[in-house]
């Protein structure tokens, strides 16, 4: 038996970000040339929008109750 080494091809393919007002960061990314991918919701408590920027290969999930994360919260994304 031999030892194989493989190389396992890992991607950052998409980032859940909470936000307070979803329709504000649709418009400000909008506005930034991003790529609106989806636009969901389930009542009045639950809307994802998701947005890719321009070239790149992962996407951005910005919603209202999409995670236990409190809206503001995400941070070290620089």
């Amino acid at each position: 038996m031999t030892n194989v080494e493989s190389a396992v091809d890992m991607k950052f393919e998409v980032v859940v970000i909470p936000v307070a007002d979803v329709d504000r960061a649709k418009e400000f990314y909008t506005k930034l040339g991003w790529r609106l991918d989806a636009d969901f919701t389930h009542g009045d408590d639950w809307r994802v929008i998701q947005f890719t920027p321009p070239g790149s290969g992962c996407s951005v999930i910005f919603g209202k109750n999409v995670t236990s994360a409190a809206p503001g919260s995400a941070q070290g994304f620089t």
